[in-house]
Formats: C-alpha cells, sequence, structure tokens
C-alpha cells in the first residue's frame, strides 16, 4: 500500500477520533481505512491506536508518530500545492512599489508590454520615496536601490546603476569646475531632500577614502528628475543616478564633475516577501523586468 495514504488515514483517524468519522473525511469506505492503519503498524511492527468499542487513540509511539506523520504529509502538500502553483496561468491583482523617479522613467513605459503579455494580471503601481513594509501594507514586491537593509526578503538582482555628480556646462563656465572633494564647499549643490541619511553625500576619494559632504543649502527636492532638471538648467551641481542622467549627459546638457572620483555603483533589485515558493503573477514579472533590462546598466540607460 502506499505509505502516504497510509500515514493519512492514521493521522485522520486520531484527528477524527474513529474509523468512521476518518472513513467520511476521506471519501473511502470504514473497511479502506482500518487495511490502512493495520498495514502502516504491520510495516512498522508496532500498534499506534488503542481500539475500544467506544473509543480509538493513540498510543505513545503512535502520538509520537502521528507528529512525525502530519510534517511530512504537510510538506507533501506543499510540494503539490508548489507544482500546481508553478503551473498555473499568472493572474490576480500585483501590487508594486518602486521609487518615483525610477518608476515614471523606467517602470511605466514598459507596463504596457507586461500587461499584453499577462493579460489576467492587473497592476496596482505605488511611486514613492519612502521605504514601505512589503507585508503589513500588502504589497507583493518592491523594487529597491542601493544597498538593501531588509535581509528578511528575498531578493533578485535586475540591473546596476552608477551615481555621479552632474552639472551643465554654463555652470562650470560660470563657476569653475571643482577638482577635489573639498571644492565642493565653494559650489551650489542641490540636495535630494527624500533621502534616509540627511542631507549628505557620500562619496569616495582617489584614494579609497570615504568622505561625506554636507549638501543642505541652495535648493531641496524630493524628486530626482526635478532635480537633474534644475541641474540642466544651471542652478548647481547634483548627485544622481545614471538611470536618470544615462540620457542628458549623451545629449550634452550635463557634464561629470569630477571624473576623476571612483564610480559609485548601486545595484537595482526586485524584493518580495519569503515564502517556500512564489507566487506566479511575481515570478512572471520580475522574469519580465530582467529581460527588459537585459541590455541596461550601468551606465547605458
Amino acid at each position: 500500500m502506499d505509505r502516504l495514504t497510509e500515514m493519512e488515514a492514521f493521522a485522520t483517524v486520531v484527528d477524527q477520533g474513529g474509523f468512521t468519522d476518518a472513513a467520511r473525511k476521506m471519501g473511502i469506505s470504514k473497511s479502506a481505512v482500518s487495511k490502512h492503519v493495520s498495514s502502516l503498524e504491520a510495516r512498522l511492527g508496532a500498534r499506534l491506536l488503542n481500539r475500544t468499542t467506544r473509543r480509538v487513540s493513540p498510543t505513545e509511539i503512535g502520538l509520537a508518530y502521528y507528529d512525525r506523520a502530519l510534517r511530512v504529509l504537510n510538506d507533501a502538500g506543499e510540494a503539490d500545492a508548489l507544482v500546481s502553483s508553478m503551473q498555473s496561468d499568472p493572474s490576480g491583482l500585483l501590487r508594486i512599489s518602486v521609487a518615483t523617479d525610477f518608476g515614471v522613467n523606467h517602470l511605466s513605459p514598459i507596463l504596457g508590454d507586461f500587461l499584453d503579455e499577462f493579460p489576467d494580471i492587473t497592476v496596482n503601481m505605488v511611486l514613492n520615496n519612502r521605504y514601505v513594509e512589503l507585508i503589513s501594507e500588502g504589497f507583493d514586491m518592491a523594487i529597491r536601490i542601493g544597498e538593501l537593509e531588509d535581509s528578511t526578503l528575498r531578493a533578485r538582482k535586475l540591473t546596476e546603476t552608477t551615481k555621479r555628480m552632474i552639472a551643465s556646462p554654463a555652470y562650470i563656465e560660470k563657476y569653475g569646475r571643482p577638482t577635489k572633494i573639498d571644492d565642493l564647499n565653494e559650489h551650489k549643490l542641490l540636495h535630494y531632500s527624500s533621502q534616509s541619511n540627511g542631507a549628505v553625500w557620500k562619496l569616495t576619494a582617489p584614494s579609497g577614502e570615504k568622505r561625506q559632504v554636507r549638501t543642505a543649502g541652495g535648493l531641496s527636492v524630493n524628486d530626482g528628475q526635478s532635480l537633474l532638471n534644475a541641474a540642466i538648467s544651471g542652478l548647481g551641481i547634483a548627485y544622481l543616478p545614471s538611470f536618470l542622467y544615462a540620457q542628458a549627459m549623451a545629449d550634452g546638457l550635463v557634464e561629470d564633475v569630477i571624473p576623476e572620483l571612483p564610480v559609485e555603483t548601486q545595484g537595482i533589485y526586485a524584493v518580495y516577501p519569503p515564502g517556500r515558493f512564489t507566487q506566479p503573477k511575481v515570478r512572471a514579472f520580475i522574469d519580465f523586468l530582467v529581460h527588459a533590462y537585459a541590455d541596461k546598466g550601468p551606465t547605458d540607460w
């Protein structure tokens, strides 16, 4: 007889308190349940149930076996669910959290292609510049840039971006080009007001030394595209990721302010809650993004 079926029959008898109710629960005859349990006891060489005319209860050995059998049955059920899930067509509502700058410039333009490919999925994309709690706030996944703070989440790297200080040629002509980090104290710096570390740029000197530069004053904006526009207009120096400035630099609207500094590279990740298997809609979207960004980064935006 099938070992899992024997386990299931035994566990159901214990759960239901008797063979009659167990048979009804399993949808088989009482005699079939009895045969499964008897076969299990014969194979193990131990009595698992105390049988009387009024009730059935597990023996001490049977109770210990019951606890282990439940784990095996639960694992088998999850394995079946995994296969079914992976073979099912992706569908349902997909809630995504993404930083405004990246979402507007590099996610919104490709969502139509994803929805055409997966018509049974609907997307609710929330653009914000704060760190959201995926599970408690009901998100299926998020796209995050830079070092991942929450190690409990699962993550898949999509691509990379770099961060550079950029300014317009007009600004550099008017105020001069800084040649080292200390020179930034004499310049107009454009601050991203939603930075978690405050009004500070974390830079690396040519020697490898880590430096911090205060950037308060001048202009503060909680939107990277607005900072890029301000830099293009000659209002100051901005410290931005390549997925924002790459096209403007290619068009000659901005340039690298201190090209001698080491390039800061950041990963762009899809993160999603932990679990034994990934929902088909989440897996489909992540696979789609990996393909969509295959020719992107670190500077190819």
